[in-house]
């Protein structure tokens, strides 16, 4: 009689792991869906939102749709660093940062290469290259302290302030004194402002889902926990920036995808570290300066030059740094 009830009992188990196994593809897919249907809307809610403030879209790329599409990595750091893994609260911010460059702009420029005003940057990538630096040297000193966060939350207020300043100055001067931009028309900016909402939320619930059942998957499919989080947990917080640019690119929307990059590294140190570490000041482990530290900081100096240089990002760009991306994160799997 044993016999029979363990195969009835192994047939159940088989049967109710693979309902589970089901559940996981289902909930992946799922996610997928709402990656995709997130990123169309707040692209089109993105430049429906430029149009109505008479900005440029590189300016909402970099602060509405760089900003919302960072809020997995905040809610991640700042539930590391309450939870007492520092390591993990500053090196997803780090790991996303080199995620954002070689990756993201990668796999936009390999699908559409991007035009960048070399103007604009000049300001935002000087930005960028100042909180890359500022990184940098807070990951040496090794402590996150509260003051620190100040400064940093400050800077991105500033940037913020002179971004707008900057970005309405030249639209204006483009299309002429004669012809000031108008005020936006209420009832279209919030439908505009709606509708890059549902699309920020619709993007980070699809990157949960798709995170959780690629983790759940990835394990089963005999994947170590240790390879699953520097593989698809990285590259899974940075879904809704690659989703994002990836539409921005197919809607030929080059200021948007290019935008939302620049907008997320700078939000993700300026802002991610300064929130938390006014929230909680973390030691910072020495591990992270050995290597990740030096490859973001590459990575933001070879974005730099390519656009000052190009004023565009092409299909080799894009190429070179998809192949940088695997590179690094082969020699992460190796090492671990």
């Amino acid at each position: 009689m044993d016999r029979p009830t363990n195969c009835i009992s192994r047939a159940l188990a088989e049967l109710v792991f693979s309902d589970e196994q089901h559940m996981d593809y289902l909930q992946l897919i799922l996610g997928f869906a709402l990656l995709v249907a997130g990123g169309e809307a707040l692209v089109r809610g993105a430049v429906a939102v430029a149009s109505r403030f008479g900005v440029s879209p590189l300016l909402i790329g970099l602060t509405l749709v760089g900003f919302g599409t960072s809020t997995p990595e905040l809610v991640t750091s700042l539930q590391a660093a309450l939870g007492g893994f520092p390591g993990i609260a500053v090196g997803n911010v780090i790991g996303s940062n080199v995620a954002n460059i070689l990756l993201i702009v990668g796999v936009a420029a390999v699908i559409m290469p991007m035009v960048v005003d070399s103007g604009a940057f000049r300001r935002d990538g000087a930005v960028l290259g100042v909180a890359t630096a500022l990184a940098v040297g807070v990951v040496l000193v090794g402590t996150l302290e509260r003051w620190m966060g100040g400064v940093l939350i400050a800077l991105l207020l500033g940037y913020i302030w002179l971004a707008y300043r900057t970005d309405r100055r030249a639209v204006a001067s483009a299309i002429g004194d004669e012809a000031p931009i108008s005020a936006p028309t209420t009832g279209s900016l919030w439908i505009a402002l709606g509708l890059a909402a549902g699309g920020t939320i619709l993007t980070i619930l699809g990157a949960h889902l798709t995170v959780k059942a690629a983790v759940t998957l990835a394990l089963i499919w005999g994947m170590s926990e240790t390879v699953v989080g520097l593989t698809v947990v990285a590259v899974g917080t940075s879904l809704p920036e690659l989703v994002t640019s990836v539409m921005a690119a197919l809607r030929r929307q080059s200021g948007i995808a290019f935008g939302n990059v620049i907008g997320s590294n700078i939000y993700n140190i300026l802002g991610i570290l300064g929130v938390t570490a006014l929230v909680q000041p973390i030691p910072i482990p020495p591990e992270i300066a050995q290597l990740d530290v030096w490859v973001m900081l590459a990575a933001a100096v070879a974005l730099i030059i390519v656009v000052m240089a190009w004023q565009r990002i092409g299909r080799g760009v894009g190429i070179g740094f998809l192949g940088a991306y695997v590179a690094y994160t082969a020699w992460l799997v190796s090492g671990a």
